[in-house]
């Protein structure tokens, strides 16, 4: 009976540490990034129309629908899916760390109230800062995934590539700007990060909680499908100016390892602003929701039931 005691708590204790949950939510994240991935490159690609290039021209506009079917057309079904391996190394670090941080913060710096809630003051905190801290340490896989994205875009332009692929991308980078050229677009990185899980996270664990407190809803599929489904949304509006700014930092030409287009985030969001119109922050809102959202609800379903098969406690 002893050893049988001794090794429930020991079960216990491993389903519940960090690393054990850190390893569940990269997996959920790994699902959700694949089955979404086209739309976050669609995304991307959307936001760099407008810009004007280190030559002075101005690339041909497009909306989400004719910008996703000109790749397929001009470049391949094949190049919906280019930048996938980096942003798969990507979601294994930032979504590990950034849900593993969260619950850190939830049940033992900020800590739930006396009657087992978390208030919303205290989730946006959280979330805040596990998003944060989660991009500082993922920020290199999403510079080079950036780049690979618009390899695409080079080739139909006449111009020769850049890099060949994830390592020789890292490489280049780390050639020309040092390990410091790994973290370019660093701050509006992380600013985003910041924002976007504090919309994410925070609305999640709140809405979950509120449907399962005043619904007759249980713990299952639906209620994890309400929530996250208002989790995207609102990340989703929190989230696109930075991811505006972030991605035409990280697109920009370099020369020694500086930027030649914009100085820095704020720089960049003035010069985006003024010559484009304040909604050019928001280019490529519909297609970052249309993906938080399916990657919301397949990210959060997946780790529910992980989570559940995995004999730890639902989030």
């Amino acid at each position: 009976m002893t050893g049988g005691s001794k090794l429930a708590t020991t079960t216990t204790t491993t389903a519940d540490s960090f690393w054990f949950k850190y390893v569940l939510s990269s997996l959920a994240a790994v699902c959700a990034e694949t089955a979404t991935y086209p739309l976050d490159l669609t995304k991307t690609r959307l936001q760099i129309q407008g810009e004007i290039s280190g030559d002075g021209a101005i690339g041909a506009r497009r909306g989400m629908v004719r910008t996703a079917v000109g790749i397929v057309q001009e470049e391949g079904v094949a190049c919906l899916y280019q930048g996938l391996q980096p942003a798969l190394i990507r979601h294994i670090v930032y979504t590990g760390s950034r849900m593993s941080i969260y619950e850190l913060f939830r049940e033992h710096i900020l800590q739930r109230e006396a009657d087992g809630s978390f208030p919303v003051w205290k989730a946006s905190v959280g979330g805040l800062c596990a998003g944060a801290l989660g991009q500082l340490i993922a920020s290199p896989t999403d510079l080079i995934k950036v780049q690979l994205q618009m390899e695409g875009r080079r080739k139909l332009e006449g111009k020769p590539p850049r890099v060949k692929g994830a390592l020789d991308a890292f490489n280049k980078i780390v050639a020309e700007s040092g390990v410091k050229g790994l973290y370019r677009g660093v701050i509006p990185n992380v600013q985003r990060a910041a924002l976007v899980n504090m919309g994410d996270l925070c609305t999640y664990d709140t809405a979950k909680q509120n449907l399962l407190r005043h619904t007759d809803l249980q713990d299952n599929y639906v209620t994890h499908s309400l929530a996250s489904g208002c989790s995207g949304l609102v990340a989703a509006t929190f989230g696109t100016p930075a991811d505006v700014v972030k991605t035409r930092i990280m697109n920009q030409p370099t020369k020694n390892g500086k930027g030649l287009l914009y100085s820095g985030s704020m720089d960049c969001l003035i010069k985006t602003a003024t010559k484009e119109g304040v909604m050019a922050l928001y280019k490529g809102f519909i297609p970052i929701w249309l993906r938080m959202a399916p990657w919301s609800l397949t990210f959060w379903l997946s780790y529910e039931k992980i989570r559940q098969l995995a004999g730890t406690n639902s989030f």
